[in-house]
């Protein structure tokens, strides 16, 4: 498995950790949740094959990311300038291709959205955008509710009811993690508060410039996983905004966390998305 170089990005209010591998146009991976650079691992090899300069970072406040000053709610597009300031300095003269998968693609879409010209093409797999939803206030009830036990309790019991409120089962979630991501799960137990406490509302509350991304829709790729079908708040924001869009969904194996499930699978639909 090839070794990512690794390197460092002030942008405002924080210093950006990132890694990259490979040759060719960028592709930049936005990770979502708690997780960081790490959660690409597995499949940034066969993307780096594709061939892709494969980017990917921890984004602000977590990991490897530092704050320059306190801990507050994030915002969306604050994390999207971070990624448009990445691409200025791996891809200033060049169009890139931009992966996000849960807050990530929330990040993806809203840097779609203000910055057309610097993508060729955007795939958001998952945005829990739950203000596209029909009737998005028992979600935003649930959100709320994991943020606050959080607070109270600790991630581990947040995590449990988060799961439970979108309809998991336990033992989906038992399973022993890829060897690729062990490296990654302390850092991601660390981060868990960052998210659940200061992400997780803030970012799935977000209102998408559907007009902006409508005059974009032909360079973004709607994707989610097929196992996720069941549930709304993670398969019912990209179904909604697909229909505002008159686009289709490219559905990826596995659920929300398909990449790490399935990488190399995933990586080689992904190629295909981005039309490789």
């Amino acid at each position: 498995m090839s070794t990512p170089t690794t390197g460092t990005l002030d942008v405002p209010g924080a210093t950006l950790h990132y890694e990259q591998r490979g040759s060719g146009p960028v592709l930049l991976l936005i990770p979502g949740g708690a997780a960081d650079a790490g959660l690409y691992e597995a499949m940034a090899p066969v993307l780096a094959a594709g061939p892709f300069t494969v980017v990917s970072f921890d984004p602000r406040g977590l990991s490897r990311s530092s704050l320059d000053g306190p801990l507050t709610d994030q915002r969306v597009e604050v994390w999207s300038d971070d990624t448009r300031r990445l691409l200025d300095l791996l891809a200033p003269d060049e169009e890139a291709y931009v992966f996000g998968s849960s807050s990530g693609a929330i990040v993806a879409l809203d840097l779609l959205a203000r910055h057309p010209g610097r993508l060729r093409r955007a795939v958001a797999h998952e945005p829990p955008l739950l203000e596209l939803l029909d009737d998005p206030a028992p979600h935003r009830a649930l959100f709320a509710e994991v943020r606050e036990i959080s607070r109270a309790r600790g991630a581990g019991a947040a995590i449990a009811r988060f799961s439970e409120g979108l309809g998991e089962r336990p033992a989906e979630r038992a399973t022993e993690l890829p060897p690729e991501l062990r490296d990654m799960a302390p850092r991601m137990h660390a981060n868990l508060p960052v998210f659940l406490e200061r992400v997780l509302c803030p970012f799935s509350a977000t209102v998408p410039d559907v007009a902006a991304l409508s005059r974009a829709a032909d360079r973004l790729v709607l994707a989610a996983g097929r196992d996720s079908r069941q549930q709304e708040a993670l398969y019912g924001p990209v179904k909604r905004l697909a229909g505002s869009l008159g686009t289709g969904i490219t559905e990826f194996p596995g659920g929300h966390v398909g990449c790490t499930e399935h990488p190399a699978e995933f990586a080689r639909l992904l190629m295909k998305a981005l039309g490789h």
